[in-house]
């Protein structure tokens, strides 16, 4: 496992003084990236060997967002690798130990060089060790079924604040773009977000969004309607 201890910050809250929830997945995935960091098989480790970790789901509940200066551990393990995939979970705790999020993300290995995913072998992730237990939560699916009525919103045009180091919209950013779509006043407990394709500089994503249940499904597509991600946001 691996953990880092961190502050809320003001520039990482929302309007009600709270960590908000592009912060959240910004703590989490900041997590796996130190780790790897740390274990000497980091961002600049994987662009040598044309290799890198792109992530296909989110799965993330919340059950209390932090406040502004409240002191939070973040940590991360991996507790599984099959195939091309890795599976990795996530915790945010306050200072008593007690759980705020928890959250399950699935990963695949990508070669850069041949463009096209890639088998995990054991050379890619000794440095990690052993897997650990998974987090004990309620699993949801990795896919999200994209509603067939939709009401359609203005598009949204990618530019290079969007972008990150693989020069493609962060994963985080569709989240983003997806909690704008929201009534203002909805406190989402529940993310679930499926990337399907990147987009990139000079793309153009067209949202779609339902209401469901007690929550949305917001779809990111092209023009062509193929979708770039889904996102499921639930109170």
């Amino acid at each position: 496992m691996y953990r880092f201890e961190s502050r809320v910050r003001y520039s990482e809250t929302d309007e009600q003084g709270q960590l908000s929830l592009t912060g959240v997945l910004n703590y989490l995935q900041d997590c796996s990236t130190f780790q790897s960091e740390d274990l000497g098989i980091g961002i600049q480790y994987l662009t040598e060997h044309n290799h890198a970790w792109w992530v296909t789901s989110w799965q993330i509940v919340i059950d209390r967002y932090p406040c502004l200066g409240e002191r939070i551990m973040v940590s991360t393990w991996p507790y599984d690798f099959k195939g091309i995939y890795g599976y990795r979970n996530f915790a945010i705790q306050d200072g008593e130990g007690r759980y705020l999020v928890k959250a399950n993300s699935i990963w695949f290995f990508y070669d850069t060089g041949r463009q096209r995913p890639a088998r995990v072998r054991q050379a890619d992730i000794e440095a990690y060790g052993e897997p650990e237990m998974r987090l004990d939560m309620d699993y949801a699916p990795r896919r999200i079924a994209l509603p067939e009525n939709y009401e359609e919103r203005e598009g949204i045009a990618v530019t290079r604040h969007h972008l990150d180091t693989n020069h493609h919209v962060n994963n985080a950013k569709y989240v983003e773009i997806a909690r704008e779509l929201l009534p203002e006043n909805i406190t989402v407990r529940e993310l679930r977000a499926e990337y399907k394709k990147a987009a990139a500089l000079g793309d153009y994503m067209i949202p779609r969004i339902t209401k469901d249940g007690d929550g949305y499904v917001i779809a990111l597509c092209d023009a062509q309607g193929g979708a770039y991600a889904a996102v499921m946001l639930r109170e």
